[in-house]
């Protein structure tokens, strides 16, 4: 079973003064039923990356949760503790895969702008894959309207949003979609990951 990084969110929780990381279990339960091996990564960009370098991992999913500071989201760590990974990745021509915010991160590193959008939090939404129309979940309040190289636009809502994008240079993907919220798991969403990081 291979290892792949996962990055957590941020949540700020005012009873006892903390900020903490966290995921949504059914993260684990997803990766596992893809044939991954998830490896947690805390948001603290030196200690990532030394994570992902001593577990040996064979990839990273960057997750969704607190917009980009970019667009006045409020966990600045956590951008920065994904860029470094993405870095340390990249170098390694590791494949990367972005989901919700992580997509955002992936444009964002490009140049691409994104903007608030009406109408994208929602659990059914129909978009078009690579042409062909299929029913998707939605949580996003930003998105991008246009790519640029080196992304490849293989997924756009009716309204034009950007719903996934690839640099197949660099073994990159981006999806809007959560595939870890949907029960029972999309079997199209499951061949995606163990596609893009060549489970067994």
């Amino acid at each position: 079973m291979k290892a792949v990084a996962i990055t957590q969110r941020v949540t700020v929780v005012p009873a006892y003064g903390e900020r903490r990381d966290c995921l949504d279990q059914a993260w684990i339960c997803f990766l596992a039923a893809c044939g991954l091996l998830p490896v947690v990564l805390p948001n603290l960009a030196e200690a990532a990356v030394a994570l992902c370098e001593r577990a040996g991992v064979d990839g990273l999913v960057l997750t969704g949760g607190n917009d980009l500071v970019a667009v006045g989201g409020d966990a600045p760590e956590r951008d920065e503790t994904e860029n470094a990974v993405m870095d340390w990745a990249e170098h390694r021509g590791l494949p990367i895969l972005g989901v919700c915010r992580g997509m955002q991160v992936i444009q964002h590193r490009q140049g691409i702008a994104l903007t608030r959008v009406e109408g994208h939090v929602t659990p059914r939404q129909m978009i078009r894959i690579e042409g062909e129309s299929k029913e998707v979940n939605s949580y996003h309040n930003f998105a991008a309207f246009d790519s640029r190289p080196p992304l490849d636009v293989w997924a756009i809502a009716d309204d034009g949003v950007v719903e996934a994008v690839r640099d197949p240079g660099r073994r990159t993907t981006g999806i809007m979609w959560h595939p870890e919220r949907l029960s029972p798991f999309s079997p199209s969403d499951v061949a995606l990951f163990r596609r893009v990081f060549e489970a067994e």
